[in-house]
């Protein structure tokens, strides 16, 4: 029961902040001239709560052990970002796409292999993570080249790789994460370990 509640607190953590990653993504694309420093500290935040939340997601042990199989040092490395994003935040203003780019693309990648994984494992959805992980990538990467020096173009762009960021782990949480009741991952029962000695085989 307690292992079930991990993995329900890992997944509801994963939708609730892919959706305020895809809120924020709107945000900046209806509102491009945001502020960045604010942007900063929402992000840093957001990026600390992710890391928690995908710590949590890893040591929850879910029943696929796909989703969150990469999240351990992923997740402090956001934490550890997030921090600095809030901390040093005027030094970051000129850094937060590059930072954004760089953990989405990490990211991304990441869940191409979480894909890859899924089809072997029987997944039938496998290939709808690759796609999003692919688009999500290249949206990425976008940002890190900053095709434009327009600032508004830029803050666009980071608002739509947000939000395919967003897309991407709501897909993946929702795909590659399995509950069901009275999960025992660790337990092996020891009926299918022991062979009884008084058995005769047919």
């Amino acid at each position: 029961m307690q292992l079930n509640n991990r993995i329900k607190a890992a997944k509801i953590g994963y939708i609730m902040i892919s959706i305020l990653l895809c809120v924020l993504g709107i945000v900046l694309i209806a509102v491009p001239d945001f502020s960045v420093t604010l942007l900063c500290r929402l992000g840093g935040g957001i990026m600390v709560l992710f890391g928690l939340v995908k710590i949590v997601g890893y040591c929850s042990k879910d029943l696929y052990r796909l989703a969150f199989q990469f999240d351990l040092a992923f997740g402090i490395l956001l934490v550890a970002l997030g921090v600095i994003l809030i901390i040093r935040t005027d030094a970051m203003v000129n850094l937060i796409c590059i930072v954004m780019g760089i953990c989405v693309l990490a990211d991304a990648l990441l869940k191409i292999q979480i894909s890859i994984d899924s089809k072997a494992f029987g997944i039938q959805k496998w290939w709808l993570i690759l796609a999003v992980a692919i688009l999500t990538g290249a949206a990425g990467f976008l940002l890190l080249l900053r095709p434009s020096e327009s600032a508004q173009v830029v803050m666009i762009l980071l608002g739509v790789t947000l939000i395919t960021e967003g897309v991407l782990n709501l897909i993946t949480i929702l795909t590659a994460v399995k509950i069901i009741r009275h999960q025992l991952p660790e337990v092996i029962d020891s009926e299918y370990c022991q062979i009884d000695p008084n058995r005769k085989d047919m």
